[in-house]
C-alpha cells in the first residue's frame, strides 16, 4: 500500500483569527445558529451531494455554535482537507491541538488513513504474513433466501487462497444483515468450513450492517484476542474504503487482497469526487456518535 505524504502548511495569524470568530468558511457567528448535531447532518448531506462549499459553510457554523467542541473542529479539518481548503484544515487542527491534543493527533491519523486507503491498489495475490495477523473478509448482501451472491463467493475464494498461504492465521468473517435468518458472517463461515478451513480458525462478527461497523466491530474482536494486524479482503471496488475504515478503527492493515474480477477498471486512482465515500466513512468511523 502506498501512504500519501502530506506537506505541512503554515498557519498565518490572520487565518487563526478568522477561525476563532467562526468565519473561515465564509460564515460569521450568529445569535440564531442551529444545533451542532443538525449542522453536522446537513454538512454530511451536502458533501455526499457534491456541494462542498455548502458543506464547509455548515461546518463553519457548527464550529461557531460549539467553538470548543473537539468533534466539531476535527470534522471541519477532515472535510476541509477533502475540499482542498488547506488553510481551514490547518487552522482547525491547530486550534484542536490546543483543546484536545489526542483528538488532533487522531484527526491527522484519519487524514493519513485516507491517504493510505486511496493509495491502495486491488491485488489478487496473497501476502506472506505471520500467525498473529488475521485475515478479515468483508461480507456482501445475501439473497432473500439466505444464500450468497456471486460477489461474496469471489471474496471467499480470495480469502481461501490467503488462508492457504497463511495456514496459522485466524480468519475474521464480518457481516450481519440476516436474510432468511442467516447473517452474512454465518454463511461465510459455512463456506470456508465446507472448503476445508478448520472452524477453530474462524472468528465470526455477525452484527455489522456497514463497512464502518465491519471495521469497528472486527477491530474490537481482534483487539480482545491480542491480534495486532490484518489483511483486509474484499472486492476491488471496495478495497480503498475498507482499508481506510480499518486503519481509522485502529487496525494495523498489513495487506489488502481482493477478488480478481474487475481489477483492471479499479487500478486508476479514484477521482476527488469518487473519494467522497471514503471521507464520509472515515468521519463515521472516527466519530461514530457525532451525528
Amino acid at each position: 500500500m502506498k501512504i500519501a505524504r502530506r506537506a505541512p502548511h503554515v498557519l498565518t495569524a490572520a487565518s487563526a483569527f478568522l477561525l476563532t470568530v467562526g468565519s473561515v468558511s465564509g460564515i460569521a457567528a450568529a445569535d440564531n445558529i442551529p444545533a451542532p448535531a443538525s449542522l453536522y447532518r446537513s454538512a454530511q448531506a451536502q458533501f455526499v451531494s457534491g456541494h462542498d462549499a455548502a458543506g464547509l459553510r455548515d461546518l463553519g457554523r457548527m464550529v461557531a455554535a460549539a467553538p470548543d467542541k473537539p468533534q466539531s473542529l476535527a470534522l471541519q479539518a477532515i472535510w476541509a482537507d477533502y475540499a482542498g481548503d488547506l488553510i481551514t484544515r490547518e487552522a482547525a487542527l491547530n486550534r484542536l491541538n490546543g483543546i484536545d491534543p489526542g483528538m488532533a493527533a487522531g484527526a491527522r491519523g484519519v487524514l493519513g488513513a485516507i491517504g493510505a486507503g486511496v493509495g491502495t491498489l486491488p491485488n489478487p495475490m496473497p501476502s506472506m504474513i505471520d500467525p498473529h495477523t488475521a485475515l478479515v473478509v468483508l461480507g456482501y448482501g445475501l439473497l432473500p433466501n439466505g444464500t450468497m451472491r456471486p460477489e461474496l463467493v469471489n471474496r471467499l475464494q480470495a480469502a481461501w487462497l490467503q488462508a492457504m498461504a497463511a495456514p496459522n492465521s485466524p480468519i475474521v468473517v464480518t457481516g450481519g444483515a440476516p436474510q432468511h435468518g442467516v447473517p452474512e458472517a454465518a454463511a461465510m463461515a459455512g463456506w470456508l468450513i465446507g472448503h476445508g478451513i478448520p472452524a477453530s480458525r474462524i472468528l465470526v462478527e455477525d452484527r455489522s450492517g456497514s463497512t464502518v461497523q465491519n471495521a469497528l466491530f472486527s477491530t474490537r474482536i481482534m483487539r480482545d484476542r491480542g491480534i495486532g494486524g490484518a489483511v483486509v479482503i474484499t472486492s476491488p471496488n471496495h478495497i480503498r474504503r475498507a482499508v481506510t475504515d480499518f486503519i481509522v478503527a485502529g487496525t494495523r492493515v498489513v495487506g489488502a487482497m481482493t477478488s480478481p474480477n474487475e481489477i483492471i477498471s479499479q487500478l486508476k486512482p479514484p477521482s476527488k469526487a469518487a473519494q467522497r465515500g471514503i471521507y464520509l466513512d472515515a468521519t463515521h468511523t472516527f466519530l461514530p456518535n457525532s451525528g
